[in-house]
Formats: structure tokens, C-alpha cells, sequence
């Protein structure tokens, strides 16, 4: 029985088997294809499949996705802005495999779940922060899907206090303030040369002042809206990933300041928010446990 698992992200496509000896050093992955996206991708999932026999796909898949038509459409996908049959395509490059998608965040908060920092708690926000901003959630013990499969875009809560323009054409969500591209082009316009969150975050672990205030700026806004999502859903746990949310990051000071301050219901004493360990394999984790339970409806 061979597993797949394959993610569509929002910093690369990334395949690897799912099995007991495969280790993350296994994993293939490619850069975010400029054209031909379908193209690039089966030769991704072919490489991985070497010929074996597939039994299941996993797919977790950057936003937005129509799980009902295995219709995927992220906006840094060239290709696949307008919409692409993604679950089509791979059930006829494998015919007779079972093929299943869900958003990159519910695969993110599966991973969390079954792998990582909420394993021992029932209602959780999963978190994972680059140019967008992933976000998944756990509602007693189960994963929140939502109508259409979008459901954990966290990205998009509004933050008080700001109002920067986002590319959804809102002004003021989270991804705006906080994601990492957002962040480096605040910090550049505040005189920092530098091109890259893991520049700026060395940079504030190093003492600058612009790399570190915007680093700041991301924890206020993340948790303001962490106390805002609390409040919503009465979760008590979230996993933050991603090159700023490392542990000893100048994130975490306002970060957690933020959620004291805002997060004052007597429901929401307990509340925690911590930096995730799954590291660059959650999404692929996410997607692993999506095939298995698939398979295993399938079959029961």
C-alpha cells in the first residue's frame, strides 16, 4: 500500500510518501511553478511514485478550494487563478486511487492534532506564517471545513488598529500586518535593506531596531487577533509556525502581551499560544492523515 502526500503551499509544491521508514529528508518539492503548474506537478508526484502502486493522494492546497468539485484556485498559482480540476487530474494519472483535497490550514491543524502541540487538547487555531497567512481550526476534536472547504482563513480576521490593504481587497486583516511579505515591505519602508523574513528575523535577533519593531508590530497584530478567535470559538490552544515564530523570536513578547490584554473573558484564562515544532512538514503530515482517513472510509 503506497500513501501520497502532496501539497499545494504558499512557498512551494511538495510530495512525499506517507510510511513508517520515510523520513523528511525524503521529501521532493519544487518552487512555485511560473507556468505550467499541472505539468510540474505530476512530474513531482510521478517522481515520488516511482511506479508503485498507489492506494491514496492526500492534497492540502492553499485557498481557495471548492472541495465538492476538487477545484483548486490560489491567487499565486498563475495557472490556476481562474480555477483548476486539481482531484481530476490526479485520479487520471492514477485511476482508481482515492484522491482527497482539503485546504493547506485543515491539513495544518490535522497535523497539529495527530503530530503535534494539540494533541492532548479537543478545540485549537493551528498557524503557519509566510506571505499568507494559514490557518486552521479544531472544534471538539474535530476539523472545521466549512461550507465550501475554506473554512480556518485566519488571514483574513480584521486586526484593530490597522489598515493596511490586503490582496483580498479588504483593508486591515491579519495577513496584511503580519504576513511575512507585508512585514519585510513595512520594515523596508522604515529604511531596512534587507529582502527576506529570515533576513529580518536575524536582523531582530541581532538587535536592529526597524527588524525588530516590525517583528512587534506582526506579534501585537497576531494576537489581537488570537484573543478575537478565542473569544469566537472558546479554543484554548494555538500552534504557531513559520520562520518568525520560532522560539526566542522578538514575535512573542507582544504576541503574548497582546493576547493578555484582549483575551479577558473568564472562559479563556487557560489560553495558550505557542510555537509549533511540526517545522516544514505540517501541511505534508496534514495531507498524509487526509489520505489514510479516506482510505479507511473507503474500505470500512
Amino acid at each position: 500500500m503506497t500513501v501520497l502526500a502532496l501539497e499545494i503551499g504558499p512557498t512551494r509544491f511538495a510530495a512525499i510518501e506517507i510510511a513508517d521508514d520515510v523520513g523528511p529528508e525524503e521529501t521532493r518539492q519544487i518552487p512555485i511553478p511560473e507556468r505550467q503548474a499541472w505539468e510540474r506537478t505530476r512530474d513531482l508526484v510521478l517522481e515520488v511514485a516511482a511506479g508503485r502502486e498507489l492506494t491514496a493522494v492526500g492534497i492540502a492546497a492553499a485557498g481557495p478550494i471548492d472541495m465538492s468539485s476538487g477545484v483548486v484556485a490560489p491567487a499565486h498559482v498563475r495557472d490556476w487563478q481562474a480555477g483548476f480540476p486539481l482531484v481530476e487530474s490526479v485520479q487520471k494519472l492514477f485511476p482508481g486511487v482515492a484522491v482527497a483535497l482539503a485546504l493547506d490550514g485543515v491539513c495544518l491543524a490535522l497535523a497539529e492534532r495527530h503530530f503535534g502541540g494539540t494533541q492532548e487538547v479537543m478545540d485549537s487555531l493551528s498557524m503557519y506564517i509566510s506571505d499568507t497567512i494559514i490557518g486552521g481550526v479544531m472544534v471538539g476534536g474535530f476539523v472545521v471545513v466549512g461550507r465550501t472547504g475554506n473554512a480556518g482563513q485566519v488571514g483574513h480576521v480584521l486586526v484593530p488598529g490597522y489598515d493596511d490593504p490586503c490582496v483580498c481587497g479588504g483593508r486591515g486583516c491579519l495577513e496584511a500586518v503580519a504576513g511575512s511579505g507585508a512585514l519585510v515591505r513595512w520594515a523596508n519602508e522604515k529604511g531596512w535593506r534587507g529582502a527576506s523574513i529570515d533576513a529580518l528575523v536575524a536582523a531582530a535577533q541581532s538587535g536592529e531596531p526597524v527588524a525588530v519593531s516590525a517583528l512587534e508590530r506582526a506579534g501585537t497584530a497576531l494576537g489581537r487577533a488570537i484573543a478575537s478567535v478565542a473569544a469566537l470559538l472558546d479554543i484554548d490552544r494555538v500552534m504557531i509556525g513559520g520562520p518568525m515564530a520560532a522560539k526566542g523570536s522578538a514575535l512573542w513578547k507582544p504576541l503574548q502581551n497582546a493576547v493578555a490584554m484582549h483575551a479577558r473573558l473568564p472562559s479563556l484564562p487557560g489560553l495558550r499560544a505557542l510555537p509549533s515544532e511540526l517545522g516544514d512538514l505540517g501541511l505534508l503530515a496534514g495531507a498524509g492523515v487526509l489520505a489514510l482517513s479516506t482510505l479507511q472510509q473507503q474500505q470500512s
